[in-house]
């Protein structure tokens, strides 16, 4: 299971996402550019102590995310408001990665593109849409709870 974000724009969204992606021992994907300098000191400060205790692998755009993914036979599974199936209706499987996009803009088209399934949070009505660090945590979840991943703590 890995967490992933297409070029975050808020840097304390991405040091939210490295806690969540340390305290659930899932590696993180940063896709850049980021909405941010994205240096190794910025990253200490986000992320605080947690930086040191998660996997973070960057990569320079979506290409070169893509093509360290062709490697493997694991889905790349989107987070957006407007997805067809609901979280908690998808099945998920323990080598999928959860992918977000960005703050501002949301997911372009090309990352509808890569993405094997769409999936969404359901939310009250009204509400427009979850933080995307929330929303990475919550999917996260429900993906480990899914395939049993949490067992393994």
């Amino acid at each position: 299971m890995r967490l992933a974000l297409y070029q975050p724009d808020m840097p304390q969204n991405v040091g939210a996402a490295i806690r969540v992606a340390a305290c659930f021992a899932t590696p993180l994907d940063i896709i850049e550019p980021c909405g941010f300098p994205l240096t190794d000191k910025a990253l200490k400060r986000t992320a605080m102590d947690y930086a040191a205790r998660a996997e973070i692998v960057r990569h320079d755009g979506l290409a070169a995310f893509v093509a360290t993914r062709s490697q493997s036979a694991t889905r790349l599974i989107l987070v957006e408001t407007d997805g067809p199936v609901r979280l908690h209706d998808f099945v998920f499987a323990p080598g999928d990665t959860l992918i977000l996009g960005r703050e501002s803009a949301g997911s372009p088209p090309e990352l509808y593109g890569v993405a094997d399934a769409v999936i969404r949070i359901p939310l009250a009505a009204g509400a427009r849409s979850l933080n995307v660090a929330v929303a990475g945590a919550v999917a996260l979840a429900e993906a480990m709870r899914q395939t049993g991943s949490f067992n393994a703590f």
